[in-house]
């Protein structure tokens, strides 16, 4: 792919991210390529790469004959991804404990406060800030642990966090997950993994009793 080009095919797939985060194109919407193509003005070579992206993001699905369509977060998705965050999470706060016994240290404790803070700081009208300024509060706490292939792992699915955030709208504004998320990091420094599993546990019975 020439540079020029995967530079359109970029943009479009932020384009089209932005629209899925902000809950403009519904789940289940169709993704022409054609209206895409002529939507951004670039070819639809362009904007199969694009989509290819958000397919790999989990925000797009793909079907052969059928073509793309934004994803529909149902329960067995929801309980995956979780499952998955909570495998990563647990395994990030078990070695931060290990690395720190006699509890965390300053730093850590500011990193985390300012994540926190942030979130509270995110305009409650801006949902798409508000999904990313959360999503950050769990990144850091695992990139504290100080393994960078499990915060690899962890950050290659923040657009799938983001998507979870938006379906569980309706449940939250920003002082209710600024308040949840205070509670939350310091159950995890009582209780450490188990604090983890019922965080994220919590998070997937909620969307499921409130579809």
């Amino acid at each position: 792919m020439s540079p020029a080009r995967a530079t359109s095919a970029r943009a479009v797939a932020e384009a089209v991210r932005a629209d899925v985060l902000a809950g403009r194109l519904a789940p289940g919407t169709p993704l022409r390529e054609e209206a895409l193509a002529a939507a951004h003005g670039v070819s639809r070579h362009t904007v199969r790469s694009a989509l290819a992206v958000l397919v790999a993001e989990r925000l797009v699905t793909y079907e052969e004959f059928r073509g793309a369509r934004v994803a529909r977060l149902d329960d067995d998705e929801v309980r995956a991804l979780q499952d998955l965050r909570a495998a990563l999470e647990c395994e990030a706060v078990r070695l931060l404990a290990t690395r720190h016994p006699d509890g965390w240290p300053p730093s850590v404790t500011q990193v985390l406060t300012a994540a926190v803070d942030a979130l509270g700081a995110t305009d409650p009208d801006d949902w798409p800030a508000v999904e990313r300024a959360h999503a950050q509060v769990h990144v850091a706490l695992v990139e504290a642990a100080g393994s960078p292939r499990i915060t690899e792992a962890y950050r290659a699915l923040t657009a799938e966090m983001h998507l979870l955030l938006l379906h569980a709208r309706r449940h939250y504004d920003v002082p209710a997950l600024v308040a949840e998320h205070t509670a939350y990091l310091a159950d995890v420094r009582r209780r450490g993994p188990a604090a983890v599993r019922e965080h994220l546990t919590h998070l997937a019975a909620l969307l499921r009793t409130g579809r």
